[in-house]
Order: structure tokens, then C-alpha cells, then sequence
């Protein structure tokens, strides 16, 4: 049984469809990626799992349990963590801070502060600024903030919501070297990027997505050669 499926769902803006019947899995322990131009519905299929663009029908399961109708704040009790696009930090509040809102849902879990260790191990520029507003850093590192309070949830199913967007060049590197390093110690990954390469190169699987629907599904390899992927996605 796959962890997540995602089966038929649709989602409206108003009275525009987002979303046109999108389906996918994600199994145990894989990075899946999710490509696609602007407007594609990457994100908003993030958004549909993780229930703050609830789904106007279809289904969504996390480990046999179908979660579409659970409000969101409780989704991340299912074990699913978002990092949002556009990163939301706190910007007044410390790193720290944003760090442990991350785990507000695990407050007396005495585990927390060694997940918090863990945390500035795989992100040792945050440790430097661990007193620093969040507001003050630069993208790259709000980008981390974003990707570590979201781990602070101790998810099972990580969403990340284009970590590239941006960042300088050496950063992005770093980010993609962190995800594959997240992904090693267990965590399971759904990510969205416009950037295919770094996503392709990570991932096992792949979906590229048009105007709300699947349009082509498959290992990251083989999408990575495929000429229209190439064309409209690699810059080839």
C-alpha cells in the first residue's frame, strides 16, 4: 500500500478549476516530484493534501486512512509537513522561534529538543543564527528555516513546495544535497519545482502536470530523457 494516494481530486478558485481529476502515489521511503509550468497545479495539489485547498471531490489517503475531509490543522497529526512556497517565516519572531512553532503540535513530546539538534546538524547555517530574526536572513536561509520547522513536525510525508525559488545558485545546490539527505534518514518526499533538472535529479518517480491534469507520469530517468520533457521543462 502506497502512503499517499491521491485519487481523482478536483479543486476550484471560485469558479475556476484548479484542479481537473489529478491522481498520484507516493510509496514508503521515495522522492516524487511534481513538474510543470506555472499555473500547471503543482502547488495547488500540495495545497488539496494537505486540506487548506480542500478537494471538491475525490480522495486523498495517507497510510490507508482517507484524510480529505480533515481539517488542516490536523493533517499534520497524519504525519504530512508543508513547506510552503514562498517559504512564511515569522520574520520577527528568531530562528528558534520558527523552529519550535514547528513542533507547537508536540509540545510534550520530550523529544522535541533533540529533534531541534538534529534540525541544526543538517542545518548548521542555522544554528549560527539561532538568536537572528528570520526576517533578516537572506532567501537561502529562510528556505532552510522553512524546510526545518516543517521537520520539526516529525512528518512521514514532507511536501516541498519549490524550495529553489529565489535562491542563489550555490544555495539551491546545498538545499537539493540537504532533501537527498533528509530522504536517506527516512522521510518521504512530494516535492514541486520549476526548476525539472534539480527535481528529476533527486527524485525516483516524476508527474508533469498541464493546466490541472497528469499529462505524463514516470521514473525521473526516463522523464528526463523524453524529448517533450526536455523541450518544455530542461531547457533542451
Amino acid at each position: 500500500m502506497a502512503l499517499l494516494e491521491v485519487q481523482d481530486i478536483h479543486a476550484h478558485y471560485g469558479g475556476i478549476a484548479a484542479l481537473k481529476g489529478i491522481s498520484l502515489t507516493v510509496e514508503e521511503g521515495e522522492v516524487v516530484t511534481l513538474i510543470g509550468s506555472n499555473g500547471a497545479g503543482k502547488s495547488t495539489t500540495l495545497r488539496a493534501i494537505t486540506g487548506l485547498t480542500p478537494a471538491s471531490a475525490g480522495r486523498v489517503v495517507i497510510g490507508g486512512e482517507d484524510i480529505t475531509r480533515v481539517p488542516a490543522h490536523e493533517i499534520v497529526d497524519r504525519g504530512i509537513a508543508l513547506s510552503p512556497e514562498g517559504r512564511h517565516c515569522f520574520a520577527r519572531m528568531t530562528v528558534r522561534e520558527n523552529l519550535e512553532l514547528g513542533a507547537h503540535r508536540r509540545r510534550r513530546d520530550p523529544e522535541v529538543a533533540g529533534d531541534l539538534e538534529r534540525i541544526f546538524d543538517l542545518f548548521p547555517r542555522l544554528k549560527e543564527r539561532e538568536r537572528q530574526k528570520a526576517g533578516t536572513m537572506s532567501g537561502g536561509e529562510q528556505q532552510m528555516l522553512a524546510m526545518g520547522r516543517a521537520l520539526m513536525a516529525r512528518p512521514r510525508l514532507l511536501l516541498l513546495d519549490e524550495p529553489s525559488m529565489g535562491i542563489a545558485p550555490i544555495l539551491v545546490q546545498r538545499i537539493y544535497e540537504t532533501i537527498t539527505e533528509i530522504n536517506r534518514a527516512g522521510t518521504t518526499i512530494l516535492l514541486v519545482e520549476q526548476n525539472a533538472n534539480y527535481a528529476l535529479e533527486v527524485s525516483r518517480r516524476g508527474y508533469v502536470l498541464e493546466t490541472g491534469r497528469v499529462v505524463l507520469e514516470g521514473a525521473s530517468e526516463r522523464l528526463r530523457t523524453d524529448p517533450d520533457v526536455q523541450r518544455a521543462y530542461l531547457g533542451a
